[in-house]
């Protein structure tokens, strides 16, 4: 293959990852829009979207993992075309569901599909692309996840059927398992060519597991995730019952959040690519301590939402940043079972940190949110130092930064 072609297959890929990471996002904004109308039509308490949320989140936590063990095997291009098929199946079947346990058991169908995706594409793209494409790939995934509510309001404005919201979004995941399958030979990493090298031997599964630093970092990815999610999903709580500020005030605020962390991406993004990564993460996750511990300050609540904006910013590049760097801590050997391993965390820390922290909003008070984004930003500092200490001997490599 030649320099010039190479070149053309990387931008078609790169553009179909970013079309790929906005339908993934896509079904995840569907649900909060959509819910009122599917409860009332099947007749169940608006509560029972617990049990699709955790449906989805076993076979999210279940597929992720298997994916980053399973891509030496498969091959990137058909995980991912198999896994957009069966999200593509998974939301028709929602579309006709007769009854809530028909969308209940494809939901995890769906969160299988929806993991393996994650694991796939950010496995591919920790391998080929650089930290500018990295973080803005993960701001496409939030671009989605926005237009997800856009299309099923549109749909019920419309006076339509909230089935017609997951028929449109399961048409686009048709589309884009169709080009899968058709570049399905394309999603190999091409590397440079070394003469009289003999390819590595298959690295063993239980060399991966022991490496402290997959699970060092795992527990970073639950972390990162539960920060990021506790401070969206309790701001307008504390800004509303313990800062005085009204609920229009406080509802923009925490609108400003997430456009902070989608900016954050588009912007660390270049940053990371000309001064660094490592840097960039380190002062991100200082940013993110920072931030903390202004909403943890018992101060009016304009301190508070600054903090909330400083923590959203400084978020931005973490996660897509920490995923990049991967094959440094633990050795490209390893990367790709690692990913799908942190990205498991991720969900778990997503799912149990922010309700453990609405308990102690519960129980204590509502000012205990500061507090607990200061010990999770502490924390998640402590353990991606102690993932980032290299064993001796081992490989080392190189974060792509171009």
């Amino acid at each position: 293959m030649t320099a010039t072609t190479r070149t053309g297959t990387r931008g078609g890929m790169l553009l179909l990852a970013y079309f790929a990471f906005i339908s993934l996002g896509l079904p995840d904004g569907l649900l909060g829009v959509g819910w009122p109308s599917i409860s009332e039509e099947f007749d169940v308490p608006r509560e029972t979207v617990g049990i699709l949320l955790t449906v989805g989140t076993v076979g999210y936590l279940t597929s992720s993992v298997a994916a980053g063990f399973t891509i030496a095997r498969l091959g990137v291009g058909r995980l991912l075309a198999g896994s957009t098929a069966l999200c593509a199946i998974s939301l028709a079947v929602y579309a006709f569901s007769p009854v809530l346990a028909v969308m209940v058991a494809f939901a995890l169908v769906l969160g299988l599909g929806g993991g393996a995706i994650d694991s796939g594409l950010n496995a591919y793209a920790a391998a080929a692309f650089g930290p500018r494409h990295m973080n803005w790939l993960h701001a496409f995934f939030g671009l989605g996840v926005a237009i997800g509510p856009l299309i099923m309001t549109t749909a019920l404005a419309a006076d339509l059927s909230w089935r017609w919201g997951y028929g449109v979004v399961a048409t686009a995941q048709v589309l884009l398992a169709t080009a899968f399958v058709l570049t399905v030979n394309r999603w190999a990493v091409h590397r440079p060519a070394q003469a009289d090298v003999p390819a590595p031997p298959p690295v063993p599964i239980r060399a991966t597991l022991v490496i402290p630093a997959v699970w060092l970092g795992a527990l970073a990815f639950g972390v990162y995730v539960a920060v990021e999610v506790a401070a969206g999903l309790w701001a307008y709580t504390l800004l509303t019952e313990g800062r005085g500020v009204s609920a229009a005030v406080a509802g923009v605020c925490v609108s400003g959040y997430w456009a902070c962390l989608f900016l954050g991406r588009v912007v660390q993004g270049v940053v990371a690519e000309r001064v660094g990564s490592g840097q960039v993460l380190w002062g991100s996750l200082a940013g993110m301590a920072a931030g903390a511990v202004l909403v943890a300050l018992p101060a009016p609540g304009w301190v508070a939402a600054l903090g909330l904006g400083i923590i959203g910013f400084s978020a931005a590049p973490v996660f897509p940043l920490m995923t990049l760097m991967t094959a440094d801590r633990v050795g490209e050997a390893h990367a790709d079972r690692t990913i799908g391993v942190q990205l498991g965390a991720s969900a778990l820390g997503g799912a149990l940190l922010p309700g453990l922290v609405g308990v102690l909003l519960s129980r204590i008070d509502v000012e205990a949110l500061g507090p607990s984004l200061v010990v999770m930003s502490l924390l998640l500092m402590l353990l991606y130092a102690a993932s980032s200490r290299r064993r001796a001997g081992d490989e080392t490599t190189t974060v792509r930064t171009a």
